[in-house]
């Protein structure tokens, strides 16, 4: 084909008009994901000083520079909050009452980062004191995904509870792309939580996990059907773990009236569908072993097939 650029332009500007339902034309302004992103990692920046930065950022600098980029932070979520409000206003909002709000929701938004470091810092705990392979804390925060992930569902859980619009999502689904690990910023998650390696893990939005919660790659915490669309929006749909659960690679945990028991283990692979009391311990059927023959060309050995 050889389509001119006005050709190509043109058949685009038909399906515009064909597949309208796909287009943000003429509305409101969207909350921009790439300013998001970038004000997402100055946040990270704001709860992990030094870490998240390109230099070194010394003692003696901390203050001016915390101030800095807190007034950075500031201005530029207060726009995005302002453009998911006009684009998801409340009843009867004027203009200058959305940028009103904008504004209190951003304040309070931030005055919640000292605390979120202190349920940062239980994960990290959980994280180093939880994987024998960790050479230390600092290695945890720099090179695990988990944190990261943790850390970023922390920010978007808060913008959430506020009802901010779209945001929190962009956030976590920004957080997914990098770290593989997919937590709905719904999803409300207590101190000293860890997932090792923590890719594919899935946790939904109305899940509710306890403290002190162990988990392995592959965990999914999902709903039980989806088939009833958005007659669902917000009911129960995803599982509760009490305190002190461990739950290992690829078990899926489905349904929101599901409830994992205080001290429980829950086993590889396990497809669980129902409640289970506390110090409960849930594995898959027998693992059978078989002992291969020997050919003439081997050695004797015992290999073993599941």
């Amino acid at each position: 084909m050889n389509d001119t650029v006005t050709e190509l332009a043109g058949r685009l500007l038909e399906s515009y008009t064909r597949v309208g339902a796909i287009n943000h034309l003429d509305g409101k302004n969207l909350p921009s994901k790439r300013t998001i992103a970038v004000v997402t990692v100055d946040l990270l920046r704001l709860l992990f000083p030094g870490f998240f930065d390109e230099k070194t950022l010394h003692s003696s600098e901390v203050q001016k520079e915390t101030s800095i980029l807190v007034n950075s932070v500031r201005t530029r979520l207060e726009e995005e909050v302002y453009r998911s409000l006009e684009n998801y206003p409340p009843e009867g909002a004027t203009k200058k009452e959305l940028h009103s709000l904008a504004r209190q929701l951003t304040q309070e938004f931030l005055a919640c980062l000292p605390g979120l470091r202190d349920l940062l810092q239980t994960d990290v705990e959980a994280a180093y004191n939880g994987d024998p392979a960790a050479l230390s804390k600092e290695e945890v925060i720099l090179a695990y995904p988990f944190v990261e992930s943790i850390a970023v569902h922390r920010l978007a859980h808060e913008l959430y509870r506020k009802k901010v619009a779209l945001i929190p999502r962009i956030m976590s689904e920004w957080a997914h792309s990098r770290t593989g690990m997919d937590i709905h910023p719904g999803a409300e998650i207590a101190p000293h939580f860890f997932v090792d390696h923590c890719t594919g893990t899935v946790i939904g939005e109305t899940s509710v996990i306890g403290e002190h919660v162990k988990m392995y790659q592959g965990v999914g915490l999902i709903a039980r059907s989806l088939s009833g669309g958005q007659t669902l929006r917000g009911t129960k749909r995803h599982p509760t773990l009490e305190d002190h659960v461990t739950i290992y690679a690829g078990a899926t945990i489905v349904g929101g009236d599901t409830v994992v028991g205080a001290g429980s283990t829950i086993g590889a692979n396990v497809f669980l569908t129902h409640s289970v009391p506390p110090r409960s311990l849930v594995i898959p059927e027998e693992v059978k072993v078989k002992v291969m023959a020997k050919t003439e060309r081997e050695k004797p050995a015992a290999d073993f097939q599941i």
